[in-house]
């Protein structure tokens, strides 16, 4: 159980976590690509160490090196020496409690033409994996969930050619896809419905075209072009800073009585993460907001506390900000509206569940009615405890509702937060003093 005291004041900087969504890609496309990768400011959240684990398991030679990973991919010669030479049962792989490493990799594991099977822990055995069937099918492979759960079973060879993609629930496996079909036989045409967190879709492009690969897509987010016998190529690849995580440290300036500023350094305002929309909440919220960018694309956030008042917010392409703006919205005088509720139910969590009722402990007045959350600002909370539910943006958030509260906060299962940043609470430490 972590205790949380109740904060009064805030300010300093503090460096943004890496971006487990920009490491996890690079891992990907690293282990196909022939010879060493070199990833720089890496993550090493849980799930960024189970990605990596499923590379290795794959063939790829992993070594840490202070701040970098070195990454030997296996390429496509050994992925051919794979097929060829795989007896016995299923190759097994674990994915932890990382719905995109599970998601992403299922397309990648079925490059191969013998068994893999991809497992799961904790809630991620409870998400949904079933829209990754059909899709694979029509490109040549099989894939099977237990009634569209983990684990996942997959059989290649990937063939490539069309296929119709459910985006609707993640881009994770579309995520996959992606990066997969470049190594196919065939050029792949994929036709993708109600595809949310576009951002992340880029995101994925990006890192492709870093490591020497490419991938089209049409201005709509609706049809996509692959072409095939591509190859990956080794690459020098700066992690970015995670705006998804930074998000709950920018808050914290926002509603923290402080002097000074909070500042948090290393990310990119022009980053493909949806996550970085968080900066139009905040403004929209009252906060004093300012950006500084470096020449490399990395640069500072600066987030001052002024009168906050009500907003309304659109989290449809970014669901992972419901939690840091929940607490934002308790802050604010007024009645906020918080849209996109239904992208929370596959979560690790039930996140609008979760954080009605768990913030509700501490006097919180959260309601859900229909897609959207509602929040009724304007006072104190008070201090008691609150389960993270093994969800880590719920144990981020009570942790952050301490600089509203007027006693200790203590949070059940807050080791949860290993899963995407391992040193959470002592970096908000860092700002807390």
């Amino acid at each position: 159980m972590q205790k949380s005291p109740a904060f009064r004041e805030a300010g300093g900087a503090v460096r943004a976590p890496a971006s487990k969504s920009s490491m996890q890609r690079a891992i990907a496309c690293a282990c196909l690509a022939e010879g060493e990768s070199i990833l720089r400011s890496p993550s090493r959240s849980a799930d960024c160490l189970a990605a990596l684990g499923v590379a290795e398991g794959l063939g790829a030679a992993v070594e840490e090196r202070g701040d970098l990973v070195s990454l030997r991919g296996i390429g496509l010669e050994k992925i051919k020496k794979l097929r060829s030479e795989a007896a016995g049962g299923p190759l097994s792989l674990s994915c932890g409690e990382s719905g995109l490493c599970l998601r992403m990799f299922s397309p990648i594991a079925a490059l191969l033409d013998t068994p893999v099977e991809l497992a799961a822990t904790g809630s991620l055995r409870s998400r949904p994996v079933g829209m990754m069937a059909e899709p694979l099918r029509q490109m040549g492979a099989l894939c099977d969930t237990s009634a569209g759960l983990p684990p996942v079973m997959v059989r290649g060879p990937l063939r490539g050619g069309r296929a119709r993609v459910d985006g609707s629930q993640s881009s994770q496996f579309l995520t996959g896809l992606l990066i997969a079909l470049p190594l196919a036989g065939s050029d792949s045409e994929l036709e993708v419905d109600g595809l949310a967190s576009r951002g992340y879709i880029d995101l994925t492009i990006d890192v492709m075209r870093e490591f020497g690969v490419a991938a089209e897509r049409d201005h709509a987010y609706r049809r996509f072009s692959i072409r095939g016998r591509q190859a990956y190529r080794r690459a020098d690849y700066l992690v970015e800073g995670d705006w998804s995580g930074a998000a709950f440290l920018l808050v914290s300036g926002a509603i923290a009585a402080t002097k000074r500023p909070v500042i948090v350094e290393g990310l990119d305002a022009r980053s493909r993460q949806p996550d970085r929309a968080i900066l139009e909440a905040l403004r929209d919220a009252g906060a004093a907001v300012e950006t500084e960018s470096g020449q490399d694309g990395e640069g500072n956030i600066s987030v001052k506390k002024r009168a906050l008042s009500a907003f309304s917010f659109d989290a449809m392409d970014c669901p992972d900000l419901f939690p840091p703006l929940a607490v934002l919205a308790i802050a604010c005088e007024g009645e906020s509206r918080l849209k996109g509720v239904g992208r929370l139910r596959g979560k690790e969590s039930d996140r609008a569940a979760a954080l009605s009722e768990e913030l509700g402990k501490l006097g919180a007045r959260i309601r859900i009615e229909g897609d959207q959350m509602i929040v009724q600002g304007g006072s104190r909370l008070g201090g008691g405890t609150v389960d993270s539910r093994g969800d880590h943006r719920i144990a981020m958030a009570a942790a952050l509702a301490s600089f509203l509260s007027d006693g200790p906060i203590a949070i059940d299962g807050a080791e949860c937060v290993s899963k995407s940043w391992p040193g959470f609470f002592e970096d908000l430490a860092k700002i807390a003093r």
